[in-house]
C-alpha cells in the first residue's frame, strides 16, 4: 500500500462555531480513533487533543481530535487508490487509514475525516478497490463483461493490505459469473458475502443470435 505523509495540528476547541471557523480557514476537522485501550479509572496524562472514550465500565480507549488543511488532504481523498497515512502530529508520527469521509450533500465538500490507527500486529477491516485482469472466454464469444463490485472488504494486518485485488477472467464463460467465495489471496481475508457476485460475462443480443444459429 502505498504512503501518504500528513501534517496534523491538535485540535482543541470542538463545537459548530469551532468547527465552522476552521472549514472558513480551509482547514478540515478530523479524528483518530482506535488509539491505546486503558483500563478505568484512567490515571494518566491526555496530550492535547486527546480525550478518552469509555468501552464498559472498566474500559476505554484514546481518541484524538485533529485539524488539516484541506488543501493538504486533496490528493489523498479524490483518488480511487488507498494509502496508509503517516500523520506527524506534535512531532510524533502515529501510522493510519481512512475510516469515514463525511461530505457535505449538496456542494459535496469536505466536512470531516474518521481515520483509524493501525498497529504492525493487529488486523483491521478495509476496502480494497478490485482490478480485472485477462480477457475473458465468454467476451471472446461475444458477451459483456460486467463488474459488480468495485471494491471488497479485506481483513488483515495493514503491511499485508495491497492497493488493489487483482481478478482474472480468462476462463470466465459465456453467462458466467465470479463469485466472493472463488476468490482466494494469500494472508487476506475476504469479509463480504461469499456468494456476492464480483464480475459476470452477461449474454448480449449477438451472443444469442450466434449461440441460436449454432443451435440450427
Amino acid at each position: 500500500m502505498k504512503v501518504f505523509k500528513l501534517n496534523a495540528q491538535p485540535r482543541t476547541e470542538l463545537g459548530k462555531k469551532s468547527t465552522k471557523a476552521l472549514r472558513n480557514e480551509g482547514k478540515i476537522p478530523a479524528v483518530i480513533n482506535g488509539g491505546a485501550l486503558v483500563e478505568l479509572p484512567y490515571t494518566g496524562t491526555l496530550k492535547e487533543g486527546q480525550k478518552l472514550v469509555a468501552i464498559d465500565e472498566k474500559r476505554g480507549i484514546i481518541t484524538t481530535d485533529i485539524v488539516v488543511n484541506a488543501e493538504d488532504v486533496r490528493k489523498l481523498i479524490y483518488t480511487p487508490d488507498i494509502f496508509e497515512v503517516d500523520i506527524t502530529l506534535n512531532g510524533e508520527e502515529i501510522k493510519a487509514v481512512i475510516k469515514d469521509l463525511q461530505f457535505q450533500p449538496v456542494k459535496d465538500t469536505l466536512l470531516h475525516i474518521d481515520f483509524l490507527q493501525v498497529y504492525p500486529d493487529k488486523p483491521i477491516v478495509m476496502e480494497v478497490p478490485v482490478q480485472i485482469e485477462g480477457h475473458a472466454e465468454g467476451v471472446k464469444a461475444g458477451g459483456k463483461l460486467t463488474l459488480s463490485m468495485r471494491k471488497l472488504k479485506v481483513k488483515a494486518v495493514c503491511s499485508e493490505i495491497p492497493e488493489r485485488l487483482v481478478v482474472n477472467v480468462d476462463n470466465l464463460g459465456l453467462g458466467k459469473s465470479l463469485a466472493v467465495g472463488e476468490l482466494h489471496y494469500e494472508g487476506l481475508e475476504l469479509m463480504n458475502a461469499k456468494n456476492a457476485v464480483v464480475c459476470a460475462v452477461q449474454l448480449t443480443r449477438a451472443a444469442r443470435g450466434a449461440a441460436a444459429k449454432a443451435a440450427e
